[in-house]
Protein backbone atom coordinates (compact mmCIF):
# COMPACT_ATOMS: atom_id res chain seq x y z
CA UNK A 1 0.00 0.00 0.00
CA UNK A 2 1.35 3.42 -0.92
CA UNK A 3 -0.11 6.70 0.24
CA UNK A 4 1.33 10.04 1.26
CA UNK A 5 -0.84 11.73 3.86
CA UNK A 6 1.93 13.75 5.53
CA UNK A 7 0.48 17.06 4.41
CA UNK A 8 -3.01 16.22 5.64
CA UNK A 9 -2.30 15.31 9.26
CA UNK A 10 -3.25 17.71 12.02
CA UNK A 11 -2.51 17.98 15.74
CA UNK A 12 -5.13 16.54 18.06
CA UNK A 13 -6.66 19.78 19.31
CA UNK A 14 -10.01 21.54 19.28
CA UNK A 15 -9.17 23.90 16.43
CA UNK A 16 -8.06 21.07 14.16
CA UNK A 17 -11.13 19.01 15.01
CA UNK A 18 -13.48 21.88 14.17
CA UNK A 19 -11.59 22.40 10.94
CA UNK A 20 -12.64 18.93 9.79
CA UNK A 21 -16.34 19.54 10.43
CA UNK A 22 -18.97 21.69 8.66
CA UNK A 23 -19.86 23.35 11.97
CA UNK A 24 -19.76 22.88 15.73
CA UNK A 25 -21.73 19.69 16.42
CA UNK A 26 -24.04 19.45 19.42
CA UNK A 27 -22.58 16.00 20.09
CA UNK A 28 -18.93 15.34 19.34
CA UNK A 29 -18.22 11.63 19.85
CA UNK A 30 -14.67 10.48 20.55
CA UNK A 31 -14.38 6.71 20.41
CA UNK A 32 -11.69 4.53 21.94
CA UNK A 33 -10.73 1.15 20.45
CA UNK A 34 -9.96 -0.40 23.84
CA UNK A 35 -10.71 0.30 27.48
CA UNK A 36 -8.36 0.92 30.37
CA UNK A 37 -5.55 2.93 28.73
CA UNK A 38 -4.94 6.22 30.52
CA UNK A 39 -2.88 7.54 27.61
CA UNK A 40 -6.09 7.74 25.59
CA UNK A 41 -7.98 9.31 28.47
CA UNK A 42 -5.25 11.92 28.93
CA UNK A 43 -5.70 12.88 25.29
CA UNK A 44 -9.47 13.04 25.83
CA UNK A 45 -9.01 15.28 28.88
CA UNK A 46 -6.81 17.73 26.99
CA UNK A 47 -9.27 17.90 24.10
CA UNK A 48 -12.22 18.43 26.45
CA UNK A 49 -10.47 21.34 28.19
CA UNK A 50 -9.85 22.98 24.81
CA UNK A 51 -13.44 22.39 23.71
CA UNK A 52 -14.66 24.04 26.91
CA UNK A 53 -12.33 27.02 26.70
CA UNK A 54 -12.43 27.59 22.92
CA UNK A 55 -15.72 26.15 21.64
CA UNK A 56 -18.20 26.50 24.51
CA UNK A 57 -18.67 22.80 25.25
CA UNK A 58 -20.31 22.27 28.61
CA UNK A 59 -20.71 18.52 29.22
CA UNK A 60 -18.55 15.43 29.05
CA UNK A 61 -20.47 12.16 28.88
CA UNK A 62 -18.65 8.86 29.29
CA UNK A 63 -19.42 5.15 29.08
CA UNK A 64 -20.17 4.68 32.76
CA UNK A 65 -23.24 4.05 34.93
CA UNK A 66 -25.65 6.97 34.52
CA UNK A 67 -26.91 6.76 38.12
CA UNK A 68 -23.44 6.55 39.64
CA UNK A 69 -22.49 9.52 37.46
CA UNK A 70 -24.85 11.73 39.47
CA UNK A 71 -22.33 11.55 42.33
CA UNK A 72 -19.61 12.87 40.02
CA UNK A 73 -21.80 15.66 38.68
CA UNK A 74 -22.74 16.74 42.22
CA UNK A 75 -19.05 16.85 43.13
CA UNK A 76 -17.89 18.87 40.13
CA UNK A 77 -20.79 21.35 40.31
CA UNK A 78 -21.10 22.08 44.02
CA UNK A 79 -18.35 20.11 45.74
CA UNK A 80 -20.42 17.28 47.23
CA UNK A 81 -18.38 14.40 48.61
CA UNK A 82 -14.66 13.83 48.90
CA UNK A 83 -12.76 13.08 45.70
CA UNK A 84 -11.73 9.60 46.90
CA UNK A 85 -15.35 8.68 47.60
CA UNK A 86 -16.52 10.06 44.27
CA UNK A 87 -13.94 8.04 42.35
CA UNK A 88 -14.85 4.88 44.26
CA UNK A 89 -18.62 5.16 43.95
CA UNK A 90 -19.22 7.48 40.98
CA UNK A 91 -17.99 5.19 38.17
CA UNK A 92 -18.79 1.71 36.92
CA UNK A 93 -16.67 -0.88 35.05
CA UNK A 94 -13.69 -0.10 37.31
CA UNK A 95 -13.19 3.28 35.61
CA UNK A 96 -12.90 5.08 38.94
CA UNK A 97 -9.44 3.57 39.43
CA UNK A 98 -8.10 5.49 36.43
CA UNK A 99 -5.67 8.30 37.23
CA UNK A 100 -6.82 10.11 34.08
CA UNK A 101 -10.47 9.95 35.16
CA UNK A 102 -9.44 11.26 38.56
CA UNK A 103 -7.64 14.17 36.91
CA UNK A 104 -10.72 14.89 34.77
CA UNK A 105 -12.92 15.14 37.87
CA UNK A 106 -10.34 17.25 39.71
CA UNK A 107 -10.04 19.68 36.76
CA UNK A 108 -13.80 19.99 36.37
CA UNK A 109 -14.25 20.80 40.06
CA UNK A 110 -11.45 23.38 39.89
CA UNK A 111 -12.92 24.92 36.73
CA UNK A 112 -16.40 25.20 38.27
CA UNK A 113 -15.35 26.55 41.65
CA UNK A 114 -16.80 30.04 42.01
CA UNK A 115 -18.51 30.07 38.61
CA UNK A 116 -22.27 30.59 38.17
CA UNK A 117 -24.26 27.54 37.10
CA UNK A 118 -24.52 28.87 33.54
CA UNK A 119 -20.74 28.76 33.15
CA UNK A 120 -20.09 25.39 34.75
CA UNK A 121 -19.11 22.18 33.04
CA UNK A 122 -21.16 19.07 33.74
CA UNK A 123 -20.49 15.34 33.95
CA UNK A 124 -22.78 12.57 32.77
CA UNK A 125 -22.57 8.80 32.73
CA UNK A 126 -24.42 7.51 29.68
CA UNK A 127 -24.31 3.74 30.20
CA UNK A 128 -27.10 1.96 31.98
CA UNK A 129 -26.51 0.40 35.42
CA UNK A 130 -25.22 -2.68 33.62
CA UNK A 131 -22.18 -4.90 33.88
CA UNK A 132 -21.11 -7.90 31.80
CA UNK A 133 -22.36 -10.13 34.61
CA UNK A 134 -25.86 -8.65 34.65
CA UNK A 135 -27.98 -5.63 35.48
CA UNK A 136 -28.88 -3.65 38.58
CA UNK A 137 -32.19 -3.82 40.36
CA UNK A 138 -34.63 -1.15 39.14
CA UNK A 139 -35.18 -0.15 42.78
CA UNK A 140 -33.04 3.00 42.85
CA UNK A 141 -34.50 4.44 39.66
CA UNK A 142 -38.12 3.55 40.37
CA UNK A 143 -38.16 4.69 44.00
CA UNK A 144 -36.42 7.98 43.13
CA UNK A 145 -38.95 8.69 40.37
CA UNK A 146 -41.89 7.75 42.60
CA UNK A 147 -40.52 9.89 45.44
CA UNK A 148 -40.06 12.93 43.21
CA UNK A 149 -43.63 12.74 41.93
CA UNK A 150 -45.03 12.10 45.41
CA UNK A 151 -43.19 15.11 46.83
CA UNK A 152 -43.85 17.58 44.04
CA UNK A 153 -46.72 16.32 41.87
CA UNK A 154 -50.31 15.25 42.46
CA UNK A 155 -49.88 12.32 44.83
CA UNK A 156 -53.45 11.12 44.26
CA UNK A 157 -52.54 10.23 40.67
CA UNK A 158 -49.71 7.86 41.59
CA UNK A 159 -50.36 4.27 40.46
CA UNK A 160 -49.23 2.70 43.74
CA UNK A 161 -47.94 3.41 47.23
CA UNK A 162 -44.27 3.21 48.24
CA UNK A 163 -45.07 0.03 50.19
CA UNK A 164 -46.55 -1.63 47.12
CA UNK A 165 -43.55 -0.62 45.04
CA UNK A 166 -41.19 -2.04 47.66
CA UNK A 167 -43.15 -5.30 47.81
CA UNK A 168 -43.10 -5.77 44.03
CA UNK A 169 -39.38 -5.04 43.83
CA UNK A 170 -38.55 -7.56 46.53
CA UNK A 171 -34.96 -8.39 47.38
CA UNK A 172 -32.42 -6.73 45.12
CA UNK A 173 -30.32 -9.88 44.79
CA UNK A 174 -33.01 -11.61 42.78
CA UNK A 175 -32.49 -8.94 40.10
CA UNK A 176 -28.69 -8.95 40.28
CA UNK A 177 -28.20 -12.75 40.34
CA UNK A 178 -25.14 -13.30 38.06
CA UNK A 179 -26.41 -16.74 37.04
CA UNK A 180 -29.08 -15.02 34.93
CA UNK A 181 -26.59 -14.08 32.22
CA UNK A 182 -26.22 -17.76 31.29
CA UNK A 183 -29.48 -19.16 32.64
CA UNK A 184 -32.51 -17.16 31.47
CA UNK A 185 -34.79 -19.29 33.63
CA UNK A 186 -33.16 -17.74 36.72
CA UNK A 187 -34.35 -14.25 35.72
CA UNK A 188 -37.32 -12.50 37.37
CA UNK A 189 -37.67 -10.24 34.34
CA UNK A 190 -40.89 -11.91 33.14
CA UNK A 191 -42.41 -12.64 36.53
CA UNK A 192 -45.83 -11.31 37.55
CA UNK A 193 -44.08 -8.73 39.76
CA UNK A 194 -41.88 -7.54 36.88
CA UNK A 195 -44.86 -7.22 34.55
CA UNK A 196 -46.69 -5.12 37.16
CA UNK A 197 -43.60 -2.97 37.65
CA UNK A 198 -43.41 -2.27 33.91
CA UNK A 199 -46.98 -0.97 33.98
CA UNK A 200 -46.23 1.15 37.05
CA UNK A 201 -43.09 2.55 35.42
CA UNK A 202 -45.09 3.46 32.32
CA UNK A 203 -47.66 5.31 34.46
CA UNK A 204 -44.94 7.15 36.39
CA UNK A 205 -43.23 8.26 33.18
CA UNK A 206 -46.55 9.45 31.81
CA UNK A 207 -47.23 11.45 34.99
CA UNK A 208 -43.78 13.01 34.81
CA UNK A 209 -44.48 14.16 31.26
CA UNK A 210 -48.05 15.31 32.00
CA UNK A 211 -47.04 17.42 34.98
CA UNK A 212 -43.92 18.98 33.46
CA UNK A 213 -45.11 22.63 33.69
CA UNK A 214 -45.97 22.28 37.38
CA UNK A 215 -42.85 20.29 38.23
CA UNK A 216 -40.54 22.81 36.58
CA UNK A 217 -42.21 25.60 38.58
CA UNK A 218 -42.22 23.64 41.84
CA UNK A 219 -38.65 22.33 41.68
CA UNK A 220 -35.72 23.17 39.39
CA UNK A 221 -34.76 22.13 35.91
CA UNK A 222 -31.87 20.08 37.33
CA UNK A 223 -34.23 18.17 39.63
CA UNK A 224 -36.67 17.60 36.78
CA UNK A 225 -33.88 16.40 34.48
CA UNK A 226 -32.71 14.04 37.22
CA UNK A 227 -36.26 12.65 37.49
CA UNK A 228 -36.25 12.12 33.72
CA UNK A 229 -32.97 10.21 34.07
CA UNK A 230 -34.53 7.99 36.73
CA UNK A 231 -37.55 7.47 34.47
CA UNK A 232 -35.40 6.46 31.46
CA UNK A 233 -33.32 4.17 33.59
CA UNK A 234 -36.26 2.46 35.28
CA UNK A 235 -37.92 1.70 31.94
CA UNK A 236 -34.65 0.60 30.37
CA UNK A 237 -33.72 -1.70 33.24
CA UNK A 238 -37.12 -3.37 33.25
CA UNK A 239 -36.82 -3.91 29.48
CA UNK A 240 -33.35 -5.34 29.97
CA UNK A 241 -34.46 -7.73 32.69
CA UNK A 242 -37.42 -8.78 30.50
CA UNK A 243 -34.95 -9.68 27.75
CA UNK A 244 -32.67 -11.46 30.21
CA UNK A 245 -35.47 -13.97 30.73
CA UNK A 246 -35.81 -14.62 26.99
CA UNK A 247 -34.84 -18.10 25.76
CA UNK A 248 -35.13 -17.34 22.03
CA UNK A 249 -32.25 -16.56 19.61
CA UNK A 250 -33.18 -12.86 19.82
CA UNK A 251 -32.08 -12.66 23.47
CA UNK A 252 -28.54 -11.36 22.95
CA UNK A 253 -29.21 -8.86 20.14
CA UNK A 254 -32.11 -7.52 22.18
CA UNK A 255 -29.94 -7.10 25.29
CA UNK A 256 -27.24 -5.30 23.30
CA UNK A 257 -29.83 -3.16 21.54
CA UNK A 258 -31.55 -2.13 24.78
CA UNK A 259 -28.20 -1.12 26.27
CA UNK A 260 -27.28 1.07 23.31
CA UNK A 261 -30.75 2.61 23.24
CA UNK A 262 -30.29 3.58 26.90
CA UNK A 263 -26.92 5.09 26.03
CA UNK A 264 -28.37 7.01 23.10
CA UNK A 265 -31.20 8.45 25.19
CA UNK A 266 -28.71 9.58 27.83
CA UNK A 267 -26.45 11.20 25.23
CA UNK A 268 -29.40 13.09 23.75
CA UNK A 269 -30.46 14.25 27.23
CA UNK A 270 -26.94 15.50 27.99
CA UNK A 271 -26.88 17.37 24.68
CA UNK A 272 -30.04 19.26 25.63
CA UNK A 273 -27.79 21.28 27.98
CA UNK A 274 -25.52 22.32 25.13
CA UNK A 275 -22.53 21.05 23.15
CA UNK A 276 -21.35 17.72 24.58
CA UNK A 277 -18.26 15.55 24.20
CA UNK A 278 -19.18 11.88 24.55
CA UNK A 279 -16.45 9.31 25.12
CA UNK A 280 -17.08 5.58 24.76
CA UNK A 281 -15.90 2.58 22.78
CA UNK A 282 -15.84 3.03 19.01
CA UNK A 283 -18.43 0.25 18.68
CA UNK A 284 -20.95 2.26 20.70
CA UNK A 285 -20.41 5.50 18.78
CA UNK A 286 -20.17 4.42 15.13
CA UNK A 287 -22.92 5.36 12.70
CA UNK A 288 -23.32 1.84 11.40
CA UNK A 289 -24.67 -1.33 12.95
CA UNK A 290 -22.43 -2.91 15.56
CA UNK A 291 -21.72 -6.61 15.38
CA UNK A 292 -19.88 -9.34 17.21
CA UNK A 293 -19.57 -13.11 17.20
CA UNK A 294 -20.59 -15.25 20.12
CA UNK A 295 -19.19 -18.66 19.34
CA UNK A 296 -20.46 -19.53 15.88
CA UNK A 297 -23.34 -17.05 16.01
CA UNK A 298 -23.17 -13.49 14.69
CA UNK A 299 -25.04 -10.78 16.58
CA UNK A 300 -25.87 -7.31 15.22
CA UNK A 301 -27.61 -4.28 16.70
CA UNK A 302 -27.84 -0.53 16.17
CA UNK A 303 -25.20 1.36 18.14
CA UNK A 304 -25.88 4.40 20.29
CA UNK A 305 -23.98 6.50 17.75
CA UNK A 306 -26.21 5.31 14.92
CA UNK A 307 -29.31 6.19 16.95
CA UNK A 308 -28.03 9.64 17.95
CA UNK A 309 -26.79 10.37 14.43
CA UNK A 310 -30.21 9.48 13.01
CA UNK A 311 -31.78 12.04 15.34
CA UNK A 312 -29.23 14.84 15.07
CA UNK A 313 -27.86 14.60 11.54
CA UNK A 314 -24.93 16.99 11.10
CA UNK A 315 -25.20 17.88 14.79
CA UNK A 316 -23.48 14.54 15.45
CA UNK A 317 -19.80 14.00 14.61
CA UNK A 318 -17.70 10.91 15.26
CA UNK A 319 -13.93 10.70 15.68
CA UNK A 320 -12.62 7.13 15.91
CA UNK A 321 -9.38 6.39 17.73
CA UNK A 322 -6.86 3.85 16.46
CA UNK A 323 -3.62 2.56 17.96
CA UNK A 324 -0.28 1.37 16.65
CA UNK A 325 0.94 -0.79 19.54
CA UNK A 326 -0.25 -1.97 22.94
CA UNK A 327 2.80 -4.10 23.66
CA UNK A 328 1.75 -5.07 27.18
CA UNK A 329 -1.21 -6.84 25.56
CA UNK A 330 0.78 -8.38 22.72
CA UNK A 331 -0.33 -5.87 20.08
CA UNK A 332 2.95 -5.15 18.31
CA UNK A 333 3.84 -3.12 15.20
CA UNK A 334 1.03 -3.21 12.65
CA UNK A 335 1.64 -4.60 9.14
CA UNK A 336 2.61 -1.75 6.80
CA UNK A 337 -0.31 -2.42 4.42
CA UNK A 338 -2.90 -1.69 7.14
CA UNK A 339 -4.25 1.73 8.07
CA UNK A 340 -2.46 1.54 11.41
CA UNK A 341 0.76 0.63 9.57
CA UNK A 342 0.43 3.68 7.31
CA UNK A 343 -0.26 5.96 10.26
CA UNK A 344 2.60 4.48 12.30
CA UNK A 345 5.04 5.60 9.60
CA UNK A 346 4.21 9.27 10.24
CA UNK A 347 6.80 11.29 12.18
CA UNK A 348 4.21 12.41 14.77
CA UNK A 349 3.10 9.97 17.46
CA UNK A 350 -0.39 11.46 17.88
CA UNK A 351 -2.29 12.84 14.93
CA UNK A 352 -5.73 13.75 13.67
CA UNK A 353 -6.39 12.61 10.10
CA UNK A 354 -9.17 13.31 7.64
CA UNK A 355 -10.52 9.81 6.83
CA UNK A 356 -11.16 10.92 3.23
CA UNK A 357 -7.37 11.01 2.80
CA UNK A 358 -6.92 7.39 3.90
CA UNK A 359 -6.95 4.50 1.42
CA UNK A 360 -10.17 2.48 1.67
CA UNK A 361 -8.35 -0.40 0.02
CA UNK A 362 -5.96 -0.94 2.94
CA UNK A 363 -5.71 -4.42 4.38
CA UNK A 364 -7.78 -4.97 7.53
CA UNK A 365 -5.66 -5.42 10.63
CA UNK A 366 -6.21 -8.46 12.84
CA UNK A 367 -5.46 -7.90 16.51
CA UNK A 368 -3.93 -10.80 18.48
CA UNK A 369 -5.71 -9.46 21.57
CA UNK A 370 -9.49 -9.52 21.82
CA UNK A 371 -9.54 -6.24 23.75
CA UNK A 372 -8.41 -4.08 20.82
CA UNK A 373 -10.66 -3.43 17.81
CA UNK A 374 -8.65 -2.13 14.82
CA UNK A 375 -9.97 0.35 12.27
CA UNK A 376 -12.11 -1.17 9.54
CA UNK A 377 -11.01 0.30 6.16
CA UNK A 378 -14.49 -0.40 4.76
CA UNK A 379 -16.06 1.98 7.29
CA UNK A 380 -13.91 5.07 6.74
CA UNK A 381 -16.77 6.81 4.94
CA UNK A 382 -18.83 6.89 8.14
CA UNK A 383 -16.11 8.69 10.13
CA UNK A 384 -15.55 12.42 10.51
CA UNK A 385 -11.98 12.01 11.74
CA UNK A 386 -9.39 9.49 12.87
CA UNK A 387 -7.31 10.09 16.00
CA UNK A 388 -4.19 7.93 15.89
CA UNK A 389 -1.88 7.18 18.83
CA UNK A 390 1.23 5.27 17.79
CA UNK A 391 2.16 3.63 21.09
CA UNK A 392 0.32 2.99 24.34
CA UNK A 393 2.62 2.05 27.20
Amino acid sequence: MTADITDTVRPVDARAVMGLLPGRPRVLALGEPTHGEDALLDLRNALFRQLVEQEGYRTIAIESDCLKGLLVDDHVTWGAGALDEVMEHGFSHGFGASAANRELVRWMRSHNDGRPASGQVRFAGVDGPLEISGAASPRQALTALHGYLAAHGDESLLPCSPATLDHLLGADDRWTNPAVMWEPAESVGRSADARELRLIADDLVSLLDEQTPHLLAATSRDEWERARLHARTAVGLLRYHHSMADTSPSRMPRLLGVRDQMMADNVLAAAERGPTLVFAHNAHLQREKSSMRMGDVGVAWWSAGALVSARLGEDYAFLAMALGTIRHHGVDDPPPDTLEGLLSALPESRVLVDPRQLPAGAAPRVSPWFGYAPLDPARLGALDGVVFVRDVT
